[in-house]
């Protein structure tokens, strides 16, 4: 494949003339005469003085620091000067509040260096974390080839990761692997789009459209944290639904229908902007879950959703859908974005690969990690809600639920089957536990409840635009609150249903 220096690339991504480079000389290493000449010649040879470059620039008009690497010089390894300079560019970024773009193409570690060459792994680590820690974006475009340490190390911590069509991506290099076990590794596995396939990258972008791709998701991360004053969301959430609306069973008809709208429609017809993301980063994804950055008008936020579409009775939904979301969740705390949870699932996978990938304690996570986030959570019951997969996703400081949305510990056929032995009795099960969108609001875990005329199936595109807009009102009111409030009615939430306290009485 074609392979583009630096400069190349540089000049493809950023807007014309904003460049401004922050290296300084490359900092002298107690080098021996025989490695002095090597750099010498790579020096001569690619008219650089190191394996990286960084600097700031404009990339459609929004400020970012960039950090380059350089394959042609010495194979874009890194040794102590290359990470002494991309330490700095990251500290500086840091200091300067800009977002990161990290381009690597390296071999890894200079071997003509050894351990402390080796060591900078940590550092760069170090103030990669430093970085994210300040709640600033730090995306990642993985360039032909990207291994050993430097993909081990930097180059794997990216918010967003992006890889160039083809590039050869992966821990142990491929010349290394035949000379150490004397055959060759196999052929597709290294590749951008296999990684893509295993939930590793988030995308696949040619370096031709990733200026486009960086301003996209920088557009969603970068939002101001103000709100404007107005609370207009440009459409109306419809008429209130009554109480005398719910009927439990007609709900549990209607949120199975196939035509019914799922999260790709919510976002098709009511966000405003939305970048996809992919699996868990760990070699893991499940087309049950959704995970994407979005806005909803001027809000954006961070969204994980349960995808009907990626579901069946064959692939229901397993605990590498919930890794994903716990990933969603980890997002959003390091880029202080709200998070929105959309719940509609048949249940989990019950399963031996489910209960050996670990089901259960990644329902237990994803609930401990949603009670603790510091940041403003919405949980939107979009259709049905069976289990311990939809619970995974409800605890948060507002619930909406669409009118036919429902929740249940089971399906009601099998609380029928446990209590009456067949499954006749599922239309009065499903009235009898409360499970519909009405009875939710009644007992306090529902806010908002969406109408449908008469249900989504038959207007997925209004209804759609409602729950977005739902969404939006509901971001805003949550954002517009003290972290310490929100935190509290969030606990107070689930602490008092079902809970019926006596009034205390005075003597």
């Amino acid at each position: 494949m074609t392979r583009r220096n630096a400069a190349e690339l540089r000049d493809l991504v950023i807007d014309p003339g904003s460049w401004q480079c922050w290296d300084e000389a490359a900092l002298d290493t107690d080098a021996d005469p025989e490695y002095q000449a090597e750099l010498c010649r790579a020096r001569a040879a690619t008219g650089t003085d190191e394996s990286v470059t960084t600097g700031r620039a404009t990339v459609q008009g929004r400020n970012i620091a960039l950090v380059f690497g350089e394959f042609s010089f010495m194979g874009g390894s890194i040794g102590v000067a290359a990470g002494e300079r991309i330490v700095a560019a990251i500290r500086r970024a840091t200091a300067e509040r800009l977002p990161i773009v990290a381009l690597p193409a390296s071999g890894g570690t200079r071997m003509q260096e050894g351990t402390t060459a080796f060591l900078q792994m940590i550092r760069i680590t170090a103030v990669v974390n430093q970085h994210k820690a300040a709640h600033l974006p730090y995306l990642v475009y993985l360039r032909h080839p990207t291994t050993g340490g430097v993909f081990a190390s930097w180059a794997s911590l990216g918010h967003v990761t992006f890889a160039e069509p083809g590039a050869l991506l992966g821990f142990l290099g491929p010349r290394v692997y035949e000379s150490l076990y004397g055959e060759s590794f196999p052929a597709g596995v290294q590749v951008a789009e296999n990684l893509f396939r295993y939930g590793l990258v988030d995308a696949v972008v040619a370096p031709q459209e990733l200026s486009q791709s960086i301003n996209r998701a920088l557009s969603i991360i970068s939002v101001p944290r103000t709100l404007r004053t107005t609370t207009e969301v440009g459409h109306e959430i419809g008429a209130p639904v009554s109480d005398d609306d719910g009927d439990a069973w007609a709900s549990v008809v209607a949120s199975r229908s196939i035509e019914r709208p799922g999260v790709r429609e919510l976002l098709e017809y009511s966000a405003t902007e939305s970048l996809a993301l992919n699996g868990t980063g760990q070699g893991e994804k499940d087309p049950g879950l959704l995970l994407a950055l979005v806005r909803f008008g001027d809000v954006s936020c961070v969204l994980v959703g349960q995808d009907r579409r990626g579901q069946s009775a064959s692939t229901p939904l397993g605990p590498a859908a919930l890794r994903e979301a716990r990933r969603g969740m980890k997002l959003a705390k390091d880029l202080q974005l709200p998070l929105v949870s959309v719940i509609d699932t048949s249940g989990a996978s019950l399963s031996k690969g489910a209960e050996e990938g670990g089901l259960a304690g990644e329902i237990a996570r994803c609930i401990s990690d949603l009670i603790a986030l510091d940041v403003p959570t919405l949980s939107v019951l979009l259709g049905q809600g069976t289990g311990g997969a939809a619970v995974a996703l409800l605890p948060a400081d507002a619930v909406i639920a669409a009118q036919h949305g429902w929740l249940s510990p089971l399906p009601p056929e099998g609380a029928s089957a446990i209590l009456f032995h067949d499954i006749a009795h599922a239309p009065e099960m499903a009235a009898r536990q409360r499970i519909n969108s009405v009875d939710l609001r009644r007992v306090g875990l529902v806010d908002v409840i969406v109408p449908e005329y008469p249900d989504a199936a038959a207007e997925p595109d209004y209804f759609c635009v409602r729950v977005g807009a739902a969404i939006g009102a509901e971001l805003r009111r949550l954002m517009s609150m003290e972290d310490g409030l929100r935190g509290q009615l969030r606990m107070e939430r689930f602490e008092n249903i079902g809970i019926q306290r006596e009034s205390a009485t005075l003597a």
